[in-house]
């Protein structure tokens, strides 16, 4: 079991990566060589705690296929090894922010002095937009 951080690991066994070929520019190479890598990771597996692979599911978005799979496309470099290696570290860093539980807000209330000037300043702006009027008889 690969570990990603203390709490969570990865079991191999729900790792799959497939090599298939890469777009973009690179002449006959690119016709050739399936250098671009796509790591599929099973987030049903039984390694991931249940929090986690909520979190990881949000946090993934489009990239989790219906069965749950969370597929990573990896072609930024021009060999397989490294586009590999880029997919690992990319599928470590996303199980490492979801592994992380969201910070809990406090509510917090302004202060007293702020709703104070806040309603002057109210106060101030309407008797501008007030004396902007036409004067009547009485002014």
């Amino acid at each position: 079991m690969a570990t990603v951080n203390t709490t969570v690991g990865i079991d191999p066994a729900d790792i799959r990566i497939e090599f298939v070929r890469s777009s973009g520019p690179g002449g006959q190479n690119v016709n050739k060589v399936a250098t671009a890598a796509q790591l599929r990771f099973d987030t049903n597996s039984k390694s991931l705690p249940p929090e986690v692979r909520e979190r990881l599911l949000k946090l993934a978005g489009k990239r989790v296929t219906s069965s749950g799979e969370l597929v990573i496309d990896a072609r930024r470099h021009r060999t397989q090894q490294l586009n590999r290696e880029d997919a690992m570290q990319r599928l470590a860093a996303l199980i490492e922010k979801a592994s992380t539980p969201p910070e809990v807000r406090h509510k917090t209330r302004p202060p007293a002095g702020a709703k104070l000037r806040r309603l002057d300043e109210k106060k101030h702006h309407a008797d501008i937009k007030r004396l902007r009027g036409r004067a009547g008889m009485d002014d």
